[in-house]
Order: C-alpha cells, then structure tokens, then sequence
C-alpha cells in the first residue's frame, strides 16, 4: 500500500493525465448512441457503378416505398376516401310539430274534412322528403356528380348513399310544388305551400370528426413497404449501375440495419465505439506529446482540450437525437476559433479534425460531414491567424458560410449529375451556423476567466496605449514609457521572425517596467532635469530601489487584475541578473569590503519560455543601447553581442526553450532595429 501511495505522490501528474483521458473516452463513448452503422456510403453513388464488393441480403427485409411513393398513396387515399353524413332527427320532428302547430293556427276552411285531408297531405309530402333527407351543401359534395357516394353514419353503422338520393333545399321546395298540384283538387295549395316551404330543413349533415377520424386511420394503414428481399438474395453486384430501385434496395437495407443494430450487440457497439475514441485521444496525445510539450505537460490546458471536445460531441448528439433541424445547424468551427484564441494554428487543426472524425459518427453521411467540416475548419484557421480587429470574426462567418455552401454544391452536383436537389433550407442552416460563431469571443471570454488563459483579444485590449494603466505608465514615467515602446517593437520583431505568440511579446513588454511608477526619478530615462537622487544614496541602497521595480511592477499588476501571462513579463526581464553598475561602483569604491552579492542580485526568476527570453534580450539591449557615446555599425553589432552573449554566460536561458540558432537570428534583428533607430547608415565595402 505505501509503494502504490509513493508511486502516486511522484507520479501524480502522469497519473492525473492517464484519469484525465479515461474520463474523456468515458464521457464520449457514453454520449456517442448506441447504434451500429451501415458500412456503406452509396448516398453518392446513383447512377453510378457500385464500386464495394458483391452484396447480398444478410436478413429479410422489405422494400420501403419512396417518399414520393407514399405521398402519391396518401393523395390517392384523399382523392378516394368517401366523406360521412349523419341524419339529425330532432330538426325533423321539429320541423313536423311546427308545420302541425302553422296549419292549425292558419288554417281558414272550416270544412273540417277538407282540413283534414290538408294536414295529411301536407304531413306525408314531409314525411317523403325526410324519409330521403335533404343535405347539407359542403365542399364534400359540392359540384359532384348524382352517382357520387357517401356514408350515412347511425350509431355503430354507416350505410352507403348516393348524392341522388337524397334532396337539397332547392329540389326539395320544387318536389313540393309537384306533389301539391297532384292534391290540388282536395287541398288548398295557397295556404299550404307556404306552410310546407317552412317545414323545409337540412336534416343530413357533414360528420367532420368521423370523415376525419376515418381518413386518418386510412393513411395510417399505408404500409410503409412493398417487396420482400429474402436472406442470401443478391442485392447488387460489383460494377452494377444503381438505379432508382437499387438505391432504394440500399436505402431500406441501411434503415432496417440501423432499426435492428445494437438489439443483442450493445457490447460490441460499446467495444467499437471505445476502441475508436480512443485512438482519436490517443493520436491527440501523441501529436501534442511530440509536437507540443509545453500544452502536454501542462494539465490544465489538457484539460480545457479535451473539455472542448466533449462538448462538441455532446453538441452533436443533441442534433442527432432531433429531427427538427439538421447538424449543418450547429457552429462546429467555433471549435477551432476557441482553440486558435489560445494555442497556434496546428494545434487548432488538428483539435479539429479529431473531433470531426468522433462526430462523424453521428453524422447522416460521414464523407459529406467531414469533407465539409474539414474544409471549413481550415478555411477559418486561415481567416484568424492573427485575430488584430474585431472585423475579423464577421469576415470568418461569412467565408464559413461560403466554404460550406460551395462545398455542399459540389458534393450534390457529383451525386445528383445537377442542382434539381438543392434545397434553400441546407443554406439556410449553413447561414445559421455561420451566424452561430460570432459567440465564439464571449465563450473566449469565459473561458479565459475559468482556465486563467489569455486570447489574443484580451492582448489586443491590453496592448492598446490608451489603457488606464498604460495612460499612467505614460503620464509618471514617460521615458520608461517610450523605452517599453522600443522594447515592443525589438522583441515583437524578434518573435514573429524566429516563431512565438508576437502579440503576447508586445504586450508583455509594454508592462514589464511598471514598477517604476513607484519611483521614476531613480531610473535615468525619466532624469530629464540632470538631477540624480542616486548621489544621496549609498550603492546598496541605489541597487535596492533598482531591484525593487520588479516587486512593485507585480504588486501594480496583480492590484490592476492583469493576467498571469503578462506578470511573468514583469517577474523575470531581468532574470537572477545584476545591478551591475552599482555593483562594480561598490566594489571600485570599498575594494577590501566583503559583497553581499544577494544586495545586487534581481530575485528572479529567470525566463522559461521563448518569448520572456527575447524580452529580456531587448530590454537589456534597449537600455544599454541609450548609453552609446557613437552610434555606429560598429558599436552598435558590439553593444549587442556584449550584452546577449553576457546573458548567456549568466545561464539565463537555460530554462527556456530557444536555441542558439534562434538567439543568432535574434541579434541580427536587433542590431538591425537599432540601426535603424539611431539612423545609422550601412557601410558598404569599397
């Protein structure tokens, strides 16, 4: 028990990795669904020759009919399905007890057989009418022919009728007229016909719930197949030409797989799915482990990757599970823009297509999805190599939508032989998911503030001189100002040339003196009325307010929130140097005293990375380059390699990771830089 508590304790950063990556391949294999996935792209294949080898049916499976044929069946269900009618028998009887109640109100003979005979012929033309009905006029049987049928519906049982049986208002009022000219010798027709034209009422009505209801159940009793493939049957042939049926042979063989995959094989599809994201994890880790030591061995920017990732498959899944909008929908190159804010372009690159392969398995058509999602990932690289204005993120959008766009024509147009295909709605998620990545600076934001990073944004916002701190930097000290400015650009020059994050230079160089601000007259670029204040103190004092500038610059910085990043600046521009000219005043003017060498002595750190070395590089190099009496090729080229050289054998860069080659290119700006700034003219041999 103690060795394996020993082992973790020397080992927890490699052991916090190894669980770091378990999680991560948990966390995505349990997001990813859990189906299998026919093994065959054919999406681009119709009218094309089928290019896998010979398939046959591994089960039996139906035929599903197209869309079109299904859409063609429901319309002719529509076209064909007769509308249901109810008799309504309570206007009926109204309709009689009201002409009874009329007649008798009305009626003026007084022959009471006459009368009689009135009421019942008028009571048994009613009685011929309702017993056929007279309908209800609708859409349903409006302008169809007498032989046209519907269903007459009476409790659980419907009956059939043609439109001719029955009466409308019209024919009804006319079979009256008919009848009472038949009785007119022993009727009153002038009295009675007014009282039967009352009587007249629609007695069959349109039932639009049952008509409905009925329809409904029809169209969903349209099987959703035709013909059976059985077991061992060929399929398709290698070389065969997929035409309209094979295609959709193909198309129903892949719907029934995907139905019946992980029914009795969860395991395997769980296995599977394990070994895949694995290795995309693994080839991760390698790459950065090769490539990029300095983000390997640092485990909170693991982290931050492999939290990217997961959340942009688990973006995916939720588009997979929907069937309201598409995955073209979602910002996958938001994931290479967030990347891009903090590490370099490879590294985003290749973030990026790890992730695209894992999603693509959630993808309706994986060639198309990563062809597509390829294409635009590095179009946006392109667009943000170096991220200087805010227009930058609305010209990425735009050039996203373009790539998808065109690469989405392209792909239809080898697969469809045209542009018949296309719809407007695949732009417009394109359009959206575009749109979708201008929330990319927000999210940098946040994850700047959680991850302790810092984006190129937050730099181009430290960097701009009209900042506050910068603004007093410029108002307490202006010749440490202007020095910071000279600094900048030597070291940013530097960079960019030899490969480093050049806006992080800059910015860093524009703050590593703020200390000063504490105390400018004790620092001679803000002397500028000859008065020294060193004179009034001994070395050692001198050397402590020197000193001192590195602590207060990081005291100032941590009180003004600025990041991590930029107070490493700060720590070690100097390094574990000395103050060398008071240094050497103390030794020259107490030559028998013991030195405290700790008095003279900057704390460190020294520098441990590329670009806090060139800074120190160009901050020595910038001061020191003030102090020439001749500013000469010469003494310029001299200044330079005394100064950098000295640095070296001070051990000063053994931690960072800059070569020697790198530090010769470095010289050769700065020698150039100054020369330039000191308006010295090239000596060309004679």
């Amino acid at each position: 028990m103690k060795n394996i508590i020993s082992f973790v304790r020397h080992t927890h950063p490699e052991v916090y990795k190894g669980v770091l990556f378990f999680i991560a391949i948990v966390t995505i294999v349990y997001i990813l669904p859990k189906q299998g996935k026919f093994k065959y792209e054919f999406q681009n294949l119709k009218g094309k020759p089928w290019y896998h080898e010979n398939l046959v049916a591994p089960f039996d499976f139906a035929i599903k009919k197209t869309n079109a044929e299904l859409a063609a069946e429901k319309l002719e269900i529509e076209k064909n399905t007769k509308p249901y009618f109810k008799r309504d028998e309570e206007i009926v009887n109204i309709k009689k007890k009201k002409f009874i109640l009329e007649f008798q109100n009305k009626w003026e003979d007084e022959n009471k057989e006459f009368k009689d005979q009135s009421l019942k012929v008028g009571l048994a033309i009613l009685d011929s009418i309702y017993s056929n009905g007279i309908i209800e006029s609708t859409e349903k049987n409006d302008n169809k022919p007498s032989d046209y049928s519907i269903y007459i519906l009476s409790g659980n049982v419907e009956e059939e009728f043609e439109l001719d049986n029955f009466f409308t208002i019209t024919s009804a009022y006319e079979y009256v007229k008919k009848e009472l000219n038949n009785y007119k010798k022993n009727t009153d027709v002038k009295q009675l016909l007014p009282l039967l034209e009352n009587g007249i009422a629609h007695s069959v009505f349109y039932d639009k719930e049952t008509s409905e209801k009925v329809l409904k159940q029809s169209i969903e009793n349209i099987s959703p197949s035709r013909d059976l493939i059985l077991k061992y049957q060929s399929i398709v042939s290698k070389g065969d030409i997929i035409d309209g049926e094979k295609f959709q042979i193909l198309e129903s063989l892949k719907s029934t797989y995907d139905e019946q995959a992980g029914t009795g094989s969860y395991l395997f599809i769980l296995l599977g799915q394990s070994i895949v994201v694995t290795q995309c994890l693994a080839v991760l880790v390698v790459f950065l482990f090769y490539f990029r030591k300095e983000i390997f061995l640092d485990n909170t920017k693991i982290t931050f990757i492999l939290l990217l990732i997961i959340l942009t498959v688990l973006m995916a899944r939720l588009a997979a599970g929907s069937q309201s909008f598409s995955i073209y929908l979602l910002p996958f190159c938001m994931l290479t823009i967030i990347i891009r804010a903090f590490y370099d372009t490879r590294v985003a690159l290749f973030v990026h297509i790890m992730a695209t392969l894992i999603v693509s398995f959630m993808a309706p058509n994986r060639f198309e999805f990563v062809y597509i999602q390829l294409l635009g990932g590095i179009v946006t690289i392109f667009s943000i190599v170096n991220t200087r204005n805010r227009s930058q993120i609305f010209i990425t959008a735009a050039l996203i939508f373009l790539i998808y766009s065109g690469a989405f024509i392209g792909i239809n147009i080898v697969q469809e032989g045209g542009i018949d295909a296309l719809s407007w709605q695949d732009f417009a998620w394109f359009g959206i998911s575009a749109m979708f990545t201008l929330f990319s600076y927000p999210l940098i934001f946040v994850f700047e503030k959680i991850f302790g990073f810092i984006s190129d944004v937050s730099l181009l916002e430290l960097s701009d001189t009209n900042g506050k701190l910068l603004r007093e930097l410029a108002s307490h000290a202006p010749g440490t100002f202007q020095h910071s400015l000279q600094v900048a650009n030597l070291a940013e020059e530097a960079i960019f040339t030899i490969g480093g994050n050049a806006l992080l230079v800059r910015t860093g160089a524009l703050y590593h003196d703020i200390g000063k601000m504490d105390a400018p007259m004790y620092f001679i670029e803000n002397q500028a009325n000859g008065i020294n204040p060193h004179e009034d103190l001994n070395f050692e004092e001198s050397a402590g307010i020197i000193i001192g500038h590195v602590i207060k610059g990081i005291e100032i910085a941590k009180k003004h929130n600025l990041p991590e990043q930029i107070i490493d600046f700060i720590r070690t521009h100097h390094g574990t140097g000395m103050t060398t000219y008071f240094y050497r005043s103390f030794k020259n003017a107490y030559p028998e005293e013991k030195i405290n060498d700790e008095n003279f002595r900057y704390p460190g750190p020294i520098p441990y990375s590329k670009e806090t070395a060139v800074l120190m590089m160009a901050d020595s190099v910038e001061a020191a380059s003030r102090s020439l009496k001749k500013y000469d090729a010469e003494s310029i080229s001299n200044l330079v390699e005394m100064i950098i050289t000295s640095q070296i054998e001070q051990n000063q860069f053994l931690n960072s990771d800059i070569t020697f080659k790198d530090i010769n290119i470095i010289k050769k700006i700065f020698k150039k830089k100054l020369m330039n700034v000191y308006h010295v003219r090239v000596e060309y041999p004679r």
